[in-house]
């Protein structure tokens, strides 16, 4: 099967690479990019495990084709952490036991990171509407809220006191 080449900036970086049409952005990231924070759990979208952000959109990439990312800006799980330093969102995740076996954190951080970016002042309601397309089979989705409520009070008190210096 002929490849195309598909030009991307993937997590801050220029990619380039010959794909074939058909290839699943989910298998593109975890077998051509070594990027495997983002996970293949349901393969039909439903689960959210695969969450990835695209020019600012949440997207599950499980069902979407690598060729379709030409042009774009696409960011994981592993752009989050700067210098070795968690997002907020991981933070919060931690200090609030937003996970259990860990297996849906990334495609929930990368949901929640797009939440926030288009609302970083949700109400508890809009964080469990905001997250409904991603599904946790070991929590009760409660620490989850927490968590994400946790790092959108962080950002929001590190923009007061450096708005320079704060990048969500």
């Amino acid at each position: 099967m002929k490849k195309h080449m598909v030009a991307m900036t993937l997590n801050g970086r220029l990619v380039e690479e010959a794909v074939e049409p058909r290839t699943l952005l989910v298998h593109f990231l975890r077998e051509k990019m070594s990027l495997t924070g983002v996970h293949i759990g349901c393969e039909t979208s439903h689960c959210g495990a695969c969450t990835v952000d695209i020019d600012g959109q949440s997207v599950k990439s499980c069902t979407h084709l690598t060729v379709q990312c030409e042009g774009s800006e696409v960011n994981t799980v592993e752009s989050l952490a700067k210098a070795g330093v968690l997002h907020a969102l991981q933070d919060g995740f931690y200090k609030e036991h937003g996970l259990q076996c860990g297996f849906c954190t990334p495609g929930m951080l990368m949901r929640a990171y797009r939440l926030l970016q288009d609302n970083p002042s949700p109400t508890d309601q809009e964080v469990r509407e905001g997250m409904a397309g991603n599904l946790c089979r070991c929590t009760g989705y409660q620490n989850i809220v927490k968590a994400v409520q946790h790092a959108a009070n962080a950002l929001r008190l590190a923009s007061v006191e450096a708005p320079a210096a704060v990048t969500a």
